[in-house]
């Protein structure tokens, strides 16, 4: 089982949905680095279930205990290690499906790759898991704000409600002022719309997250395998539920002709920059110093509260009732794991192109 990501900044994470505790342990983070855990919590909060009405109502606090690799409030250069305890399983929600499998879910896969799996929330493959990337992505974070670079997630689009992309860089206290976490009232309101009337019919909703990275530097990313939007790709195609990742115009950008997509150079004040940014911020899988920008697309919440026909383990046709608690659209909580996983790979990339030269 693949549990790591990153060369040099590298974050290993262990832990299923109902069991005692799920963590990390972050690799590579240089030492001196001011850690707050406020600032590490602050991000687990906007993760966490059971935050608003429009959530999962499983309650967990998601407190993190840092167990490894800070002292005096400082990084010493050691692995960083914590633990998130789990504290409000119920595992019984899940005892209907221990010899059957919810349609769209890694029930079967996990079962036919694995032949033994935690059925109790989807073990693993919960989306449980994500809090600790998400504690991972923090710390990469704050090394990141050494460095000058910022990194902001939003929701873009909740079904067909979207907020049309503009190369805004809008702050955290914008995106956090409402439930849904889009920075436009009007446009959060209709999604909030959307979100309330699914669960309401017991369904569920997907959608899009923008994010937008400011402050990179020219020259990091590794062609030709390792380059530096493939790796965001990557980890964000590793989300839970993702199914899509555009990057700079994306597919409209296949819609226009290279006279209207090209990226012309410039010079400004003895700097030279691009009139347009259709490449999100990189060419040749390299960052070219302008803002970092993609989208990121979220199927609707496999589990929904509607009766669905499957299969159990031996093949028989069965009906698979919806229990539990789930949310009826994963995306306002998903910003800070789309956050935390472009963090880790830009940090991985920056300590990289140190190499480079």
């Amino acid at each position: 089982m693949s549990n790591s990501i990153g060369r040099i900044f590298r974050l290993t994470t262990f832990g299923e949905s109902h069991g005692a505790a799920i963590g990390g342990i972050v690799e590579g983070c240089p030492a001196g680095v001011s850690l707050d855990l406020a600032e590490i919590q602050l991000d687990l909060d906007r993760r966490k279930p059971g935050q608003s009405h429009l959530t999962t109502q499983r309650k967990e606090s998601d407190t993190v205990q840092v167990l490894s690799g800070v002292f005096e409030d400082k990084t010493t250069g050691a692995p960083i290690g914590f633990i998130i305890p789990n504290e409000d399983q119920r595992s019984k929600d899940y005892s209907h499906i221990k010899d059957t499998f919810r349609p769209s879910h890694a029930d079967y896969t996990f079962d036919q790759k694995y032949g033994h799996r935690d059925y109790r929330g989807g073990g693993r493959s919960s989306a449980r898991e994500t809090a600790s990337r998400v504690a991972g992505g923090a710390i990469a974070r704050v090394f990141l704000k050494t460095l000058g670079v910022s990194v902001t997630a939003w929701v873009e689009r909740v079904k067909d409600v979207e907020l049309p992309f503009q190369h805004v860089a809008y702050t955290r206290e914008q995106v956090e002022s409402n439930l849904v976490r889009c920075p436009d009232a009007t446009v959060a309101a209709n999604m909030q719309q959307l979100i309330e009337q699914a669960r309401k019919e017991g369904d569920t909703l997907g959608g899009a997250i923008r994010c937008v990275i400011e402050g990179v530097s020219a020259g990091w990313g590794e062609p030709v395998f390792g380059k530096l939007h493939a790796e965001l790709a990557k980890a964000m195609v590793s989300i839970n539920a993702v199914k899509g990742f555009e990057i700079g115009s994306g597919i409209a950008g296949t819609k226009q002709a290279g006279s209207q997509q090209n990226d012309a150079f410039v010079q400004v004040d003895g700097e030279t920059s691009t009139t347009t940014n259709n490449s999100g911020g990189i060419q040749g899988g390299i960052s070219n110093g302008q803002q970092i920008h993609f989208s990121v697309a979220f199927k609707p919440v496999a589990t929904i509260m509607k009766d669905q026909q499957s299969v159990d383990k031996d093949g028989n046709a069965v009906e698979v009732k919806g229990k539990g608690r789930h949310d009826p659209c994963v995306l306002p909580r998903a910003v800070a794991i789309v956050e935390a996983m472009a963090a880790l790979v830009l940090a991985d990339a920056s300590l990289i192109a140190r190499t480079n030269k």
